[in-house]
């Protein structure tokens, strides 16, 4: 299943609060200002800062 690209107008970082980029490549969604990636799972963001990886 593909993650659908819509869904970047209305969900943000849990912890920061803002928007978020998806990242193709890894298949996730990139927090810049709290530094975290959010994976996509079956198409789906999971969106716990506990399943969260940090990034530089």
């Amino acid at each position: 299943m593909e993650f659908d690209k819509n869904l970047l107008k209305t969900i943000v970082c849990p912890q920061s609060k803002e928007k978020l980029i998806y990242d193709e490549k890894n298949n996730c969604l990139i927090a810049k200002t709290s530094k975290l990636a959010y994976p996509i799972k079956n198409g789906i963001p999971i969106m716990l800062i506990e399943e969260a990886k940090k990034i530089d």
